[in-house]
């Protein structure tokens, strides 16, 4: 597939809290256009991060487009306060929720764009139904909640099938896990539109030419 125009989403969870700020604005002042933020409870994946709150605090530190990534139990108990906290994009884990088309539905009534995220070894057939109810698909490439994880190969193969399911709706597809100078190439090759890069980009000692490369990498 034709390669698109590489447009990275930052994982604020990989920034340095006690600098946040600054580690928001340069990847601002670089050009991006959105923040990645990772929501686990301990529960559905085995790591513990943050809540509405600390999403509260970015809102108000920056106007890029916030895509919530809850990795949570019982997500629909909990989409109100992401969503009042200012997330622009909330998605929900296939794996996670008890009523899929409800949960999508309750995010849009909040006037935010509704999400789905997808496990290695789910089934990417199993969201097709969803499509009418979606903004946004996340695929994982690696499992959720396991830091320092390789990327798993055959995500791409995924990658592939969900644009072209997809080809007829405006969704953005996004891909997150192991996403580095080494894999970000066939990724992109694979069609879809937005990477989820961590510890790649900001535990690089010069962010700035880490982003370039990671846009420039062939």
């Amino acid at each position: 597939m034709k390669n698109k125009q590489r447009n990275i989403s930052p994982s604020i969870l990989s920034a340095n809290f006690t600098r946040l700020k600054e580690d928001i604005n340069i990847v601002e002042e670089l050009g991006v256009d959105r923040l990645h933020v990772d929501v686990m409870d301990g529960h559905f994946v085995p790591n513990l991060t943050f809540g509405p709150f600390i999403i509260k605090q970015i809102r108000e530190i920056t106007n890029l487009h916030l895509e919530t990534h809850l990795m949570i139990s019982n997500p629909e108990k909990y989409i109100k306060h992401y969503a009042d906290a200012g997330s622009d994009t909330i998605i929900i884990h296939y794996e996670a929720s008890k009523n899929i088309t409800k949960d999508l539905k309750l995010i849009r009534s909040y006037n935010k764009m509704a999400g789905i995220a997808i496990n290695p070894d789910t089934d990417y057939k199993h969201i097709e139904k969803y499509l009418d109810c979606l903004d946004y698909i996340l695929i994982m490439s690696v499992f959720p909640g396991f830091g320092g994880q390789s990327f798993i190969e055959p995500t791409l193969k995924t990658m592939e099938s969900i644009v072209e399911m997809s080809k007829n709706h405006n969704i953005v597809i996004g891909v997150d896990g192991g996403v580095n100078l080494s894999t970000i190439k066939k990724v992109y090759d694979t069609g879809i539109d937005v990477t989820i890069v961590g510890s790649a980009l900001y535990g690089a000692s010069n962010i700035e030419q880490r982003y370039n490369d990671l846009l420039n990498t062939h």
